[in-house]
């Protein structure tokens, strides 16, 4: 019997000698860091392959978080949602300001528009959404209520690289998105992240914040921070690029081979493909209805360690539930009722470029029987 250690994802790594021969060009020119040419170039090339107007490559995921909030002068409060990775929340709370909780919309995982007008307060100034899984917000309906209401937009795109509705980049939406490109991501410079903005001038700005408000040599125009990304990052970024099409489709024969597989297991639950929508399968995750499928989420999620088959409770617990804000008012589980259904049914099964139809068997087997 095959026992070998099936992860929930595996990094997409450059071809190694093309990497050195890139590392070779770094050595050379002795420019390591601060707007080198494979720096441009990726900046470059990811715009053009988002279809996004401007991009501004950053050293991880969480910083340009913070640092929209800076460019944007956002303060008071912010609506967010509970079901997120940490660093959505953690960067509202390093810059000083008030995360408020809204429940979720159970389709889709992602904050439910239709929650968010009630706990807007004259302290309110931004929407913070994040697009869950990759899943596309309901941006329309967002920027209707943030219009109507005079506030700005920051999505949090962690999870949705290269994602698409009807041939548009969803992070073309709101007034700022972020990405990360870390490890785990689908796209990855082993750790990294972007920003996307709409026009050159808030560009110039978020260069200007990332490498500590520096304009020119004696000149700073504001307290900004060390956020950029290095040369060596930049070109495995920029081999990455190449390779990330194939990947995602990789991703998807994944996901076509879970969905058929589980669709009639009684108690288990998916999110269907979007019609219309450009999906990269950067997650699977499946909800387990202990009473139909006759064991729990954890039952299931720990069965499947023992048989070497790392899912990951994604997300689970609430940010709302950590230590920092489960005091707020807004995170009172009564508040948040679809969040805490979905956080305490939910395994992301493996999901990655790299795993073989005997993997993704095996990961069917461990759930079906």
């Amino acid at each position: 019997m095959d026992n070998k250690l099936i992860t929930v994802t595996s990094p997409l790594l450059p071809n190694l000698d093309d990497f050195n021969e890139m590392l070779k060009q770094i050595w050379e020119s002795k420019w390591i860091t601060n707007n080198g040419l494979f720096h441009k170039q990726l900046e470059k090339e990811l715009a053009t392959y988002l279809k996004v107007p401007y991009i501004s490559l950053f050293t991880n995921g969480t910083l340009p978080l913070i640092t929209a909030l800076q460019a944007l002068r956002i303060t008071g409060e912010v609506i967010t949602t509970p079901y997120s990775f940490v660093a959505t929340t953690h960067a509202l709370w390093w810059n000083g300001i008030k995360p408020v909780f809204v429940d979720i919309d159970p389709a889709t995982g992602n904050i439910n528009p239709d929650k968010i007008e009630a706990v807007i307060t004259p302290k309110t100034t931004a929407i913070m959404p994040v697009h869950v899984y990759g899943k596309p917000c309901d941006t329309q309906r967002i920027q209707e209520i943030a219009d109507q209401y005079g506030l700005k937009v920051i999505y949090d795109a962690a999870h949705a690289f290269g994602v698409e509705v009807d041939g548009g980049n969803i992070l073309n939406a709101g007034d700022l998105s972020t990405l990360s490109f870390h490890a785990t991501k689908v796209y990855n410079t082993v750790e990294g992240g972007a920003m996307v903005m709409h026009d050159e001038k808030m560009k110039k700005r978020i260069d200007y914040l990332k490498n500590f408000g520096f304009a020119g040599e004696t000149t700073v125009v504001g307290p900004g921070i060390n956020s950029k990304m290095d040369e060596v990052r930049s070109a495995y970024g920029l081999l990455n690029l190449k390779q990330v099409d194939a990947a995602i489709e990789a991703r998807h024969q994944v996901a076509v081979k879970y969905s058929e597989a589980l669709c009639n297991v009684e108690g288990i639950t998916y999110f269907d493909d979007t019609p219309g929508v450009k999906h990269n399968y950067s997650y699977f995750p499946i909800f387990v209805d202990a009473k139909k499928y006759g064991m729990s989420r954890d039952e299931l999620y720990f069965k499947m360690k023992e048989r070497n088959i790392l899912g990951r409770r994604y997300f689970y617990p609430l940010i709302s539930d950590f230590t920092t804000y489960r005091g707020l008012e807004s995170a009172r589980p009564e508040n948040l009722p679809e969040a805490h259904k979905m956080a305490d049914s939910v395994i992301c099964l493996p999901m990655h470029h790299a795993l073989s139809d005997k993997d993704v068997q095996r990961v069917i087997d461990c759930v079906t029987k």
